[in-house]
């Protein structure tokens, strides 16, 4: 799922969104509920309407920015008191308020309100977290049946757990113990290592339903993807296609290349010769470069959606591979693909 936060992936008609391989969006409770506001969105058709987009949206619950302004939150049994990016004014949110948002917001999928613990490393921490996860989600679940549900709206509750596999076992029980339409491993890529995410991955999924949709939160660098995969995820949502596009990071099948390099100065060939984005199709990388050196924001566009179709183009890839029993054959080319190539 591409990342449009504020109710727009950034720069990307949604139109250019489906044409490059996009099903389903992720748009952020959080910031909405502070501007334009769940009731403006409301207003204007709900998420749908905002964003132009006639496919499924799920919104992330808050949780996160629970964690990300951390120096600025205040965590309580009832809730979380966070600081609004707009002008600094407290905002509080509750299980309640925040399944209220997104169910005024039009979400097709919405995320429980979980407590994501500073350091996964730190276990009397993460406990507490997690212990506080599983009452919030049960309040979450009650205010859903009285709300969303009512209205055709999925909750998907979160696993967490830290990097301990006793937690995200106890924790994967307690939250599959709610009947839900789908379920989420959360607090992963936030400052743990990558044998840390897998542990969490590697614990959890297995005890997840094979039934409904499994979640894996904020991961999305392409052997991430198959790693997941392997272990029976099937749904990512993540920043790194579009922020990278407009840091001018493009991910090809030879490794990420940075087109701001002077390498790139005079190559008339396209980013990646595989590809069939509009970048790549139509431009070259010396055109790219000088668009990004330039400051044209259409540099940018190009990038991000370039880097949205490899990465769609890469879940295209381990579907047909899952299904010819092939899976394991991709592994050295999203190797390739996860390195970096330099051009200076």
């Amino acid at each position: 799922m591409p990342v449009g936060t504020k109710g727009t992936v950034r720069g990307v008609l949604p139109t250019d969104l489906r044409a490059v391989g996009s099903r389903m969006l992720l748009a952020n409770t959080f910031h909405l509920s502070l501007r334009p506001g769940e009731d403006v969105v409301r207003a204007l058709g709900g998420l749908h309407g905002l964003m132009g987009w006639d496919g499924p949206i799920l919104t992330d619950s808050g949780g996160y920015q629970v964690f990300s302004l951390g120096a600025r939150t205040k965590v309580d049994e009832d809730g979380a008191t966070l600081r609004s990016t707009v002008d600094g004014a407290p905002v509080r949110l509750t299980p309640e308020r925040v399944m209220e948002i997104q169910h005024r917001l039009g979400a097709d999928v919405a995320m429980a309100f979980d407590h994501c613990p500073a350091n996964p490393l730190a276990r009397d921490e993460v406990g507490r977290a997690t212990e506080r996860t599983h009452r919030w989600l049960a309040r979450c679940v009650t205010a859903w049946r009285e709300g969303g549900a009512k209205d055709g709206q999925s909750l998907f509750g979160i696993v967490q757990g830290g990097a301990f596999e006793d937690l995200r076992r106890e924790s994967a029980e307690t939250v599959t113990s709610h009947d839900l339409p789908g379920y989420a491993i959360g607090g992963v890529s936030v400052g743990e290592d990558r044998e840390a995410m897998l542990l969490a991955v590697n614990t959890a999924a297995p005890l997840l339903p094979d039934a409904k949709p499994r979640y894996l939160m904020g991961v999305g660098t392409p052997l991430d993807f198959l790693d997941a995969v392997e272990r029976g995820i099937d749904l990512f949502d993540c920043v790194t296609p579009t922020r990278h596009g407009r840091t001018h990071q493009a991910f090809t099948s030879e490794g990420r290349l940075n087109l701001r390099n002077r390498g790139w100065e005079r190559d008339t060939d396209p980013l990646d010769a595989t590809c069939d984005c509009p970048a790549c199709e139509r431009f070259t990388r010396g055109t790219l470069r000088y668009l990004c050196q330039s400051g044209e924001m259409l540099g940018g566009i190009l990038i991000t959606l370039h880097n949205l179709r490899f990465f769609h183009r890469l879940l295209e890839e381990i579907r047909a591979a899952i299904g010819a029993g092939t899976l394991a054959s991709l592994r050295p080319r999203f190797e390739r693909a996860q390195r970096r190539v330099g051009a200076s």
